[in-house]
C-alpha cells in the first residue's frame, strides 16, 4: 500500500504513455508527488511515426522537454496531400521558415518511440515522480478526501487525486463513465522502412498524403531521414473491433486497386506490417467527478486524420498542471477549470479529424469538390486556418476556446 506523505500534495497518474508521462512531468513541476501506474512490464511505446505540430512543441518547451524532442525530430519542408487517383496535387502548406515565423515553433515528425523516450528521460530524473510498471487497474474509489486505484493483485494506491491517462480502453474512464469506445471500421497499418527500401521518387521531406477513394496512404522521413514512416488507411469490408494485432501485405493489397502506380508502389516496400482498426468516442461534457479525471484518448480519442491525438494530449498536460497552480492544489477546482479549457477545444478537433477523414476517402463527385476546395489558396490563408489549431500556447491555455 501507497499512502500519501501529509507534507505534500500527492497524485496518481494511470498509464505511461505519452499522456501519462507528459502529466506526470506537468504535476511535478506543481510539486505535486505522483505515481505513475503502467500496466506493461517494461517501459516503452508501440507503433511508427507521429507528427508534431507548432502546437505540440509549444507544450514540450513548457514541460521542459522541448529541446529533447527537437533532437530527434525531423523538421519537414512543406505538408502536402495528393490525389492517389491520378497523382495531382491537390493542396500544399508550407512549415518551413514562413510557418515558424506565423506559429513560433516548427512542425516535425518523430518516431513515437523518440517522443515518448524524449519525456521518459525527464520523468525519470524527477525526485517526485515514482513510476510502477505490470499494474493494471481494475477499480477506482474515491471518499472525498482522497482518490484510490486498485490493481489486479489487490494492492491499492492511495493520493489526493487519480489521472486516467490509460488510452481509448480506458479502466479509469470505464468507472467515471462505463460508455462504448465508437468504432470507425477504418483500419490503419503503418510500418517503417529503411531509406535504401523507400522508393527515390518518394523520398521527401514532408508528410505527403494520398487520399484516395475510401482510403489514403502517408509517407514521411524519421530520424534524420534514415527511415520512412508508411501508413495506409481503408474502409474495413469486415466488422472490426477495436484492437492492434499483425498485418497481411494481402489485405492491403486488397484495397487499393485504381490506385496510380506512383503511390502504390509503397505497398511492396514493408517487409511486416502493424494493424489498427480504429476507434474515437462522441465528445462528453464531464470528464472529472470529485477527485479523478481523464486525460489524452481517455477523455478523447480521435481518429488520426489531422494528426492531433498526441499534439492534443500534451496540450492536456500542460493545461492541467496550468489549473494545478492557478487554484493553489484545489484538485477538485483545477479539474474544473481544466474542462472548461479542454473540452470545447478537444471536441473541435475530434470532429475536425472526422470531417478530414471525409476529405481524404471522397470519391466520385465528392472527390472533383475537394480537389478544388484549395485552389488558389494562398499560404497565409492556409495558416489563417490552422491558427485556431497551430497557434496554441501554454501562456492562454486556460482561456476560454474562441477567446
Amino acid at each position: 500500500m501507497n499512502n500519501p506523505s501529509p507534507s505534500a500534495p500527492t497524485a496518481i497518474v494511470v498509464g505511461g504513455g505519452i499522456g501519462g508521462l507528459a502529466t506526470a512531468l506537468a504535476l511535478s513541476r506543481q510539486r505535486i508527488q505522483v505515481d505513475l501506474l503502467e500496466q506493461a512490464a517494461t517501459i516503452g511505446e508501440i507503433g511508427a511515426g507521429i507528427q508534431l505540430g507548432a502546437n505540440a512543441f509549444a507544450a514540450l518547451d513548457a514541460l521542459g522537454v522541448g529541446d529533447a524532442a527537437r533532437s530527434r525530430a525531423v523538421f519537414t519542408e512543406h505538408l502536402t496531400m495528393m490525389d492517389a487517383v491520378d497523382a495531382r496535387p491537390v493542396a500544399r502548406v508550407e512549415t518551413g521558415e514562413t510557418y515558424r515565423r506565423r506559429f513560433g515553433n516548427p512542425y516535425g515528425v518523430i518516431h513515437r518511440a523518440d517522443i515518448h523516450l524524449s519525456i521518459l528521460e525527464a520523468v525519470q530524473a524527477n525526485p517526485l515522480i515514482r513510476f510502477h510498471t505490470s499494474k493494471t487497474v481494475v477499480d477506482v474509489v474515491q471518499d472525498g478526501r482522497t482518490a484510490t486505484v486498485i490493481d489486479q493483485q489487490g494492492e491499492r494506491f492511495t493520493a489526493d487525486a487519480v489521472i486516467g491517462c490509460d488510452g481509448v480502453k480506458s479502466a479509469v474512464r470505464a468507472k467515471l463513465l462505463g460508455d462504448e469506445a465508437r468504432v470507425t471500421g477504418h483500419v490503419v497499418y503503418r510500418a517503417v522502412v529503411d531509406v535504401e527500401n523507400m522508393p527515390a521518387d518518394l523520398q521527401m521531406n514532408a508528410p505527403v498524403v494520398w487520399a484516395g477513394p475510401h482510403c489514403h496512404l502517408v509517407h514521411y522521413p524519421l530520424r534524420g531521414g534514415r527511415q520512412y514512416n508508411l501508413v495506409v488507411t481503408f474502409h474495413s469490408r469486415a466488422q472490426e473491433e477495436w484492437g492492434v494485432k499483425d498485418g497481411s501485405k494481402e489485405e492491403v493489397l486488397s484495397y487499393f486497386e485504381g490506385i496510380h502506380p506512383l503511390p502504390h508502389q509503397m505497398l511492396d516496400r514493408p517487409t511486416s506490417w502493424k494493424r489498427w482498426a480504429t476507434a474515437d468516442r462522441d465528445p462528453v461534457e464531464q470528464w472529472s467527478f470529485g477527485r479523478v479525471t481523464l486525460l489524452g484518448d481517455a477523455a478523447h480519442p480521435m481518429t488520426q486524420y489531422l494528426a492531433q491525438g498526441a499534439c492534443q494530449a500534451l496540450e492536456d498536460a500542460v493545461t492541467l498542471g496550468e489549473a494545478i497552480g492557478r487554484t493553489d492544489g484545489d484538485f477538485e477546482a483545477a479539474f474544473g477549470l481544466y474542462e472548461q479549457a479542454r473540452i470545447p477545444r478537444t471536441a473541435r478537433v475530434l470532429w475536425s479529424a472526422r470531417e478530414m477523414g471525409r476529405l481524404y476517402h471522397a470519391k466520385g463527385v465528392e472527390r472533383q469538390v475537394r480537389n478544388a476546395l484549395w485552389v488558389g489558396r494562398t499560404q497565409e490563408q492556409f495558416y489563417d486556418a490552422l491558427q485556431w489549431l497551430h497557434g496554441w500556447h501554454a501562456g492562454d491555455c486556460l482561456a476560454a476556446p474562441g477567446r
